[in-house]
């Protein structure tokens, strides 16, 4: 059997089990606590319990609304819009900072502190100078993905070897070409490290900004289930969250593969 085929096996297998013990933790626990993965709709006949609503004929029902696909356009944009702001300025801002030293010193210390703060505490201090409507969300979801973008990118500008810009500097290379010949390839998977890192905490944003400031998207569907018990409705809308944020991470994985060929310029 070839590794790629036993690979493939063994993630059918992992979810085939997952699945299974999802199903059994539904189905034995109570509705309004826990939702079976298939539920009552496509395994009552099987085991006689009407009682359990599942979570994917849920989402089924879910996509058939207009409303929650609106919810879902609404959430993307959030997202799209905050995290292309965060990863447009982060990366530029970590390149200068990694060649301005003096800049860099003086603005270490503030950058390390924003990175490890979370975030969410920095919501209602949002909420009560810029308000709650769509830019002041926009505003949380770019800083979750700012300072992890601009932390790795920093460190990955400030690892160039000195040998590769002496070794510029020798032949005369002009600073312009200093950055596009060294400074950004060599950086350029640090910096996609960091976009990686960024997506999943974009996402929480998401959410988090769609609960705590004005409910909308996602999050609203997440918070209106949760009130009316609706725990098949969480865990769809859960699910799609997840599958977003898999994808993502799936396809900027696949842009660091392709250019971690650049990391030859360190051996």
């Amino acid at each position: 059997m070839s590794a790629r085929r036993a690979r493939w096996l063994a993630i059918g297998a992992s979810l085939a089990i997952g699945a299974a013990i999802w199903e059994t933790a539904g189905q034995l626990s109570n509705a309004s606590f826990m939702a079976p993965l298939l539920g009552s709709e496509i395994l009552g006949p099987l085991i006689g319990n009407a009682g359990h609503p599942g979570t994917l004929p849920r989402l089924y029902a879910f996509i058939e609304q207009g409303e929650f696909l609106g919810s879902l356009a609404s959430s993307l944009l959030l997202f799209a819009t905050g995290f292309t702001i965060a990863i447009a300025v982060a990366i530029p801002f970590g390149l200068v900072l990694a060649r301005l030293v003096l800049l860099r010193v003086a603005l270490e210390d503030y950058i390390l502190v924003l990175y490890v703060t979370p975030m969410v505490a920095m919501i209602p201090f949002i909420l009560a100078i810029v308000g709650f409507d769509f830019w002041p969300k926009v505003l949380v979801v770019t800083l979750f993905a700012f300072f992890p973008t601009l932390y790795n990118t920093l460190e990955g500008a400030r690892s160039v070897k000195p040998e590769l810009i002496e070794v510029a500097k020798s032949f005369r290379t002009s600073e312009r070409a200093l950055w596009r010949d060294v400074l950004i390839p060599y950086t350029l998977p640090y910096a996609l490290t960091g976009v990686r890192q960024a997506t999943g905490r974009a996402l929480v944003g998401m959410i988090a900004a769609e609960f705590f400031l004005s409910t909308s998207g996602l999050g609203e569907e997440i918070m209106v289930s949760s009130r009316n018990f609706d725990m098949a409705g969480v865990l769809a809308t859960i699910i799609v969250i997840t599958l977003l944020g898999v994808g993502l991470m799936r396809l900027v994985q696949a842009c660091e593969a392709r250019l971690a060929v650049w990391r030859g310029l360190d051996r």
